[in-house]
């Protein structure tokens, strides 16, 4: 080995400490880069396997009643390449050993087996026999939850009739990856169940026989989605088409899509954190190991190294350092990847998981390390490389220190000799000090981003359950019901109060934009569930205009005053100009809507009910249940009781985890930051403190001086944090924003002080452990040394 190589592993393991805290922060930027791009990929080339293999639909479409032979007309349409119609239904299941009731999706199988889309893939035990009248395949997760197995059975009430069914195996679809029941906010797997029945038992049921009401279409490759859309809905208009919608849209694949997005926000936001503040830790350790081998470069070059020789070897102490924490951001990576592409796939009911290495996210995530390591280091490499030896060989100029306008307005505060030794410090060296209080800031940011989630999800909480849905439970009809139908409920076991809403799948059209949803029509005097605006106010739709969610009027570009155009795809297919009343605030979903009495007036009907709300007597909860699986009609049942507590639940569980994934992080940026900083000063100070020590200050007095700037920067720096961690804190909520749900920016002094405290601990903790080599000074061998 060479000179240099050899004084570069001795001066690698020399500074080990300061070398593993930068390691450190830039392992968390790779681990984070990898762990977010591996699941990217994961999840993107397990669904496309999933879907390609088990032929995944493109465009679907649902119907109140269409015959049988029009299916040979919409397979004609330009670009189809495939139809699969068959009879979808809900309906109420009576499970044995749960009290509540539970629902489900009942979707038809073909004479012939299997259907040739949405291709289901049978798990365990066999399909229904074709000819059965009370066999059923039911989804995996469902059976799993309710501890089924193939030949065991349960109740339906099927269109009023009370069946048994028999299930013959388990499937998953790609139709299901994400598998939410009606008015649920997340999948609750005992309540909800996908039901695979033959589909002349099927049709039987819901008196579809030689008809269906449901369509999924697979196209050619140079069809235009939206043309095919279009002439389906023609076609399916006059038997009381919903309106066609594209893949994007379908609801499990809009879940999936919004948990992708989040990664790809996650990859773009944090892993720059890391990599800048790497660059500038090591910008401030090596530029301090050249300022005190000054000699030993004047003699390397004395004796024939060149300018880029120095350069280089200067370069390889921070290449070292980039390797190591390539090296713990790999091994990191790849273990939350792996661990987290599991949790993933068992959450989203794949049938296989497909996690190929990508060497790609590897090459990239160590080239941007070293790049971060490399900028870090190359001004002071090259300042090395300029010194010429004779200069080199000579100490270097004393700073010219001038009394300004600081100086003297700390001379007029009166501080003690320890305290402006701090505060000259500070003002000698703007820059570092700069840059140190922004690493502190950053990890203060980094703690506000991660702790502001449960602060929103209150908000959310509040909001979705005390403020607009105060109800105890939903009653899902399955068609809509005459408004005496209320009276029916009211008479059910522990009802206290029930009101009625009518909800209206329409499309909504502002010049070249439109957008499907469902309006919601509720009487004005509705007390359990209301519209909430912005500002926690209940709002009601005036007559003959509507109300739209705030996400929603900013994709159609809809301001209130501003009159949109509102075609109903149900009852009579009518189209409306309406104008926008006002906007208000919705967190799950995008609504709109309408005055109960302007509904009823528009299509000419008589008043008419889609759910009914319930505030009920929870002493008669298991009554109103065993009457609710015995009501006919009866499409599904929402507990908001149950979704708030699935919903607490399983959102407490990912906060803790993510809090203290951030906290761990904000943490070692803190260390990192703060005990490189303690470390170069004790570097640079060892002579003048141990002076103090000779001259009689005590330990503490000497101790306060090395610790007081590191902590004063970290005072200083928690504004800063506060406010990069507000501006992080809304891009990520701005990322995560979809049309199922928006993460509002909810922004608490205790968010903030929570933040604060635990980069001023940290920050205390890395001072404390230099501290310990200020107290083992040879205060002798330190005053022999040049300044």
């Amino acid at each position: 080995m060479q000179a240099l190589d050899i004084k570069l592993l001795r001066d690698f393991r020399r500074l080990w400490a300061q070398a593993l805290a930068i390691a450190l922060v830039l392992g968390c930027g790779v681990a984070i880069f990898l762990t977010s791009f591996e699941m990217y990929n994961a999840l993107e080339d397990t669904r496309a396997a999933y879907y390609e293999r088990n032929r995944f639909a493109d465009v679907f479409s649902e119907t109140r009643r269409a015959p049988a032979p029009l299916e040979a007309e919409i397979a004609a349409i330009p670009g189809v390449a495939s139809v699969e119609t068959r009879v979808v239904g809900s309906v109420i299941l009576d499970i044995p050993g749960r009290t509540q009731t539970a629902v489900g999706r009942v979707i038809s199988l073909p004479n012939g087996g299997l259907p040739q889309l949405n291709i289901p893939l049978l798990r365990a035990g066999r399909l229904p026999a074709p000819e059965a009248t009370d066999e059923v395949a039911v989804n995996e997760p469902f059976a799993r939850a309710n501890g089924f197995v193939p030949g065991d059975s349960f109740h339906a009430n099927l269109n009023g009739q009370k069946r048994q069914l028999t299930i013959t195996g388990t499937m998953l679809s790609p139709e299901f990856i994400y598998t939410i029941g009606p008015g649920q906010m997340m999948p609750d797997n005992a309540a909800f169940g996908i039901l695979w029945m033959p589909e002349r038992a099927a049709a039987a049921a819901f008196d579809m026989t030689g008809a269906f009401n449901s369509v999924a279409l697979s196209l050619t490759r140079d069809a235009q989605t939206a043309e095919v859309i279009d002439r389906l809905d023609d076609l399916l208009d006059p038997y009381g088409g919903f309106g066609a919608y594209g893949q994007e849209t379908q609801l499990s694949n809009s879940f999936i899509d919004a948990e992708i997005m989040q990664l790809r926000t996650l990859a773009m936001v944090l892993p720059p954190v890391f990599f800048g503040i790497s660059a500038f830790l090591v910008n401030m350790v090596l530029a301090r190991i050249i300022a005190l081998e000054r000699s030993e470069i004047g003699l390397l070059k004395a004796v024939g190294y060149s300018d880029a020789e120095v350069c280089q070897h200067y370069l390889m102490l921070a290449g070292l350092v980039a390797i190591a924490g390539i090296v713990l951001g790999f091994g990191a990576g790849s273990w939350l990847a792996h661990a987290l592409a599991r949790l993933y796939a068992d959450f989203f009911d794949f049938p296989y998981l497909i996690f190929r290495v990508s060497y790609d996210a590897y090459a990239i995530s160590a080239a941007i390390a070293l790049a971060a390591a490399g900028l870090g280091a190359g001004r002071s490499a090259l300042a090395a490389a300029r010194l010429s030896p004779a200069i080199a060989m000579q100490p270097p100029a004393p700073p010219r220190y001038s009394r300004g306008l600081f100086d003297r307005a700390l001379g007029a505060l009166r501080l003690s000799q320890p305290a402006m030794m701090v505060f000259r410090s500070i003002l000698r060296w703007p820059v570092r000090a700069g840059l140190t209080m922004l690493g502190l800031a950053l990890a203060v940011a980094v703690m506000v981003a991660a702790t502001f989630t449960d602060d929103a999800l209150d908000e959310i909480l509040d909001v979705a359950f005390s403020q607009s849905n105060r109800q105890d439970t939903m009653l899902l009809f399955a068609e809509d019901r005459p408004v005496s139908v209320l009276e029916e409920v009211r008479r059910l076991p522990g009802v206290l109060v029930v009101e009625g809403h009518l909800y209206l799948a329409a499309e909504l059209r502002h010049g070249p934009r439109s957008k499907q949803v469902a309006i919601e029509a509720r009487p004005p005097e509705s007390d359990l569930s209301r519209v909430i605006d912005g500002t926690g106010r209940v709002v009601a739709p005036p007559p003959g205009t509507i109300l739209l969610a705030d996400r929603l009027a900013a994709q159609l570009n809809a301001q209130p005053g501003d009159v949109i155009e509102v075609e109903f795809l149900t009852n009579r297919r009518e189209t409306f100009q309406l104008p926008v009343a006002g906007l208000v605030t919705q967190y799950f979903g995008l609504g709109a809507y309408m005055d109960f009495d302007t509904v009823n007036t528009l299509f000419r009907q008589a008043p008419r009910v889609s759910t009914a709300s319930l505030l009920i007597d929870e002493g008669h909860e298991d009554a109103l249940h065993a009457r609710l699986k015995e009501m006919p009609g009866l499409a599904g049942t929402i507990m908001l009781t149950e979704s708030r507590r699935a919903f607490e639940d399983t959102i407490a569980e990912n906060v803790v985890i993510m809090t203290t994934i951030y906290a761990t992080i904000a943490i070692l940026i803190t260390v990192g930051v703060a005990y490189n900083g303690a470390r170069v000063q004790l570097s640079e100070r060892a002579r003048e403190l141990a002076s103090l020590r000779i001259l009689g200050f005590s330990r503490g007095e000497v101790s306060a001086i090395l610790m007081g700037e590191t902590l004063v920067l970290a005072l200083a720096a928690q504004p800063l944090g506060w406010v990069l961690g507000s501006a992080i804190a809304w891009s990520m909520t701005e990322g995560f924003t979809s049309d199922l749900y928006a993460i509002p920016l909810v922004l608490k002094p205790a968010t903030f002080a929570q933040a604060s405290l635990v980069v001023l601990v940290a920050c205390v903790v890395a001072v404390l452990v230099v501290r310990r080599r200020l107290d083992n000074l040879d205060l002798v061998a330190v005053m022999k040394t040049r300044e």
